[in-house]
């Protein structure tokens, strides 16, 4: 084993991004390197990039900026680049900041030991961003973040194609990992102590379609079946792809969590259509009410996109229309961001900033009140809880979730994380459910 050092990963972007971030970290540790959260000490910096978003992008190339000074002290720091911003910009990055050691791209995790060995030896700048469109290699060294949750990729990769979306370009066609593989992966993490699991994928209910050893339906109820598994997660849903054997096999099983996020994106034929989302407004209607008579307490989570081109006060007006029907219990809301090199960049019909920003705001309103409205019902009822740890702002409270995946908030007690309680809700707020142990 080499001496140890220190390496600093900075993750932008969602949950694959994390669970990405968790596998370069074992594959750093295989080499010697401890994940610090000192980036003053590191002796390499990696920064695991998403692409989602122009902000996001801006923040990266920011804190690139910021590193060219860590650099400067430190000469013989190794400076990375990975995810998705990689994959998209390839050798541009070291052209506009040469202090970038190396540019990786989102099907390299399993090669990343390898390059800092050979930036070690060597020096010099490495790129690769050769999207590989076949199975990946598995079974390599993980160092999870977490002590209690797992992130599980069960998947990589989208056909989808929705024209807002830079997803299906940066990290290629879907591959599906081999069930086995999957299931030995749970089992592992839960011989660890974790308690909890989330399978991850761009679209979950694609699972399968290219190996055809197992769809999702068939792996959900494996998972479910891991001996010691307590929870177990997914995201993110297509509606598209949701089936009746899916929804039946949530409805039936002992650790799948009643909790879904479904997103819609949009609340109208026209929009949905530009969009390339391949489901209308009244089949995700539905599909949502053969849900909740499956499975009554279900939460229901979203997507929704603001300001999508060609939008208009009427197409709006349906997306508000279609949010009160619906009544989800929360939503991650977006203002649509042009991403070039998908088609809603090239559209007519481009939405002002102070409109979108005008609509987004009408829009968090409208389900701020819905979601306040779901969360006083459960005032005076009894919830699972597992204590994740203490409240980041009142250390005198223990958080934790429940199985709907609602953040709770109770008095600290001799409850440890990891323990499952039960909690009376006495003070529900939108974001949160207070309470108290019973």
């Amino acid at each position: 084993m080499d001496k140890q050092k220190n390496a600093f990963l900075l993750v932008y972007g969602c949950q694959m991004n994390q669970s990405d971030a968790e596998r370069m970290a074992g594959e750093l540790a295989s080499i010697g390197y401890a994940r610090t959260d000192d980036m003053a000490a590191a002796d390499l910096i990696l920064i695991n990039t998403c692409c989602v978003r122009e902000s996001a992008e801006d923040r990266v190339y920011g804190k690139i900026g910021e590193i060219k000074h860590v650099k400067e002290r430190n000469p013989r720091l190794i400076f990375g680049i990975t995810g998705c911003m990689a994959q998209k910009e390839g050798d541009a990055l070291i052209a506009r900041a040469p202090h970038i050691d190396f540019v990786l791209g989102t099907s390299k995790v399993h090669e990343l030991k390898n390059v800092v060995r050979e930036i070690e030896k060597e020096r010099g700048h490495i790129v690769d961003t050769n999207l590989t469109e076949t199975e990946l290699p598995d079974g390599g060294p993980v160092a999870r973040e977490g002590k209690l949750s797992a992130w599980i990729p069960i998947m990589y990769g989208c056909n989808n194609f929705c024209t807002y979306c830079i997803v299906p370009y940066v990290r290629g066609r879907e591959r599906s990992r081999q069930p086995e593989d999957i299931v030995r992966e749970v089992e592992e993490a839960v011989a660890s102590g974790y308690k909890e699991v989330t399978l991850l994928g761009q679209n979950v209910n694609s699972y399968g379609k290219d190996h055809k050893c197992a769809d999702f339906a068939d792996l959900l109820k494996m998972v479910d079946e891991v001996p010691g598994i307590e929870r177990v997660r997914f995201m993110t849903s297509h509606p598209k792809d949701l089936s009746d054997k899916l929804i039946e096999t949530i409805a039936n099983g002992t650790h799948i969590c009643e909790h879904i996020h479904l997103p819609v994106q949009y609340g109208s034929d026209k929009i949905l259509s530009a969009m390339h989302r391949v489901y209308t407004v009244d089949s995700y209607r539905a599909l949502v009410a053969r849900i909740r008579k499956a499975i009554p307490n279900v939460a229901l989570t979203t997507d929704l996109i603001v300001g999508f081109p060609g939008e208009t006060d009427e197409d709006f007006a349906q997306m508000l229309a279609f949010l009160k029907e619906i009544r989800y219990d929360s939503a991650y809301t977006f203002i649509y961001s042009k991403r070039s090199g998908t088609p809603a960049a090239r559209m007519d019909g481009q939405v002002p900033d102070e409109v979108k920003h005008e609509r987004l705001e009408k829009l968090m309103a409208v389900q701020n009140e819905i979601s306040k409205e779901i969360n006083d019902r459960l005032l005076g009822t009894t919830q699972e809880v597992m204590v994740e740890g203490p409240s980041k702002n009142d250390t005198t409270m223990w958080s934790g979730r429940t199985r709907t995946n609602k953040l709770v908030l109770f008095p600290h007690g001799a409850e440890q994380p990891g323990d499952f309680v039960h909690v009376k809700i006495t003070h529900p707020q939108t974001w949160v459910l207070k309470g108290e142990r019973v």
